[in-house]
């Protein structure tokens, strides 16, 4: 099997077969990621390709310091954020008392799994799915979150509690049955 390095010099100089090895490597992972980000499957795809195209175009400029796969996901989750700027006008929500704190027993935190979640991260209102993910997945911070939405510290902090309140809410919903009143439109 070729090396990563090789791979990348042979995409850099334009070679298609190459190009084509790089994506059948990380197309699989990187739409995980693009899914996280996207309304639906279609868009996660169109993200996916808006995105490896970037990195064909730019993979000349890839230094070889630090994970070449962190390059892409990088790549990925910029491309999913632009096109979540273009889809969506971010309202700020600055009232923070209006979030109480469900608690969760352990038991209801052990039924749920990594793809029931992201299920339900899934039906997260757009804005605070986007930041729900780069704090969660991503590990950002609300400064960081907020210059790359164009928003402020305290709409990204609003925005998060809103989406953990959500996921509370239709966590409980799931396994006791128990509806809620809250408003999940954003």
């Amino acid at each position: 099997m070729e090396d990563l390095k090789d791979i990348i010099k042979e995409c850099a100089s334009g070679n298609a077969r190459a190009q084509e090895k790089l994506y059948r490597m990380f197309a699989p992972k990187m739409f995980g990621v693009c899914l996280r980000y996207a309304k639906d499957r279609t868009e996660a795809e169109d993200s996916l390709q808006d995105g490896f195209v970037k990195v064909f175009l730019n993979i000349q400029n890839f230094r070889h310091e630090g994970s070449f796969e962190g390059w892409i996901r990088r790549i990925m989750v910029n491309v999913s954020l632009g096109k979540f700027r273009k889809q969506y006008v971010l309202q700020p929500v600055e009232d923070m008392a209006q979030f109480e704190d469900v608690e969760f027993s352990d038991d209801i935190l052990a039924k749920i799994g990594a793809d029931e979640l992201m299920e339900l991260v899934q039906q997260l209102p757009p804005r605070y799915r986007m930041v729900f993910n780069l704090f969660v997945m991503e590990g950002m911070n609300h400064q960081e979150i907020s210059e790359a939405m164009n928003i402020s510290v305290g709409t990204s902090k609003s925005n998060l509690a809103r989406a953990r309140d959500i996921l509370k809410h239709k966590v409980l919903e799931l396994y006791h049955g128990a509806k809620s009143n809250a408003n999940y439109s954003a």
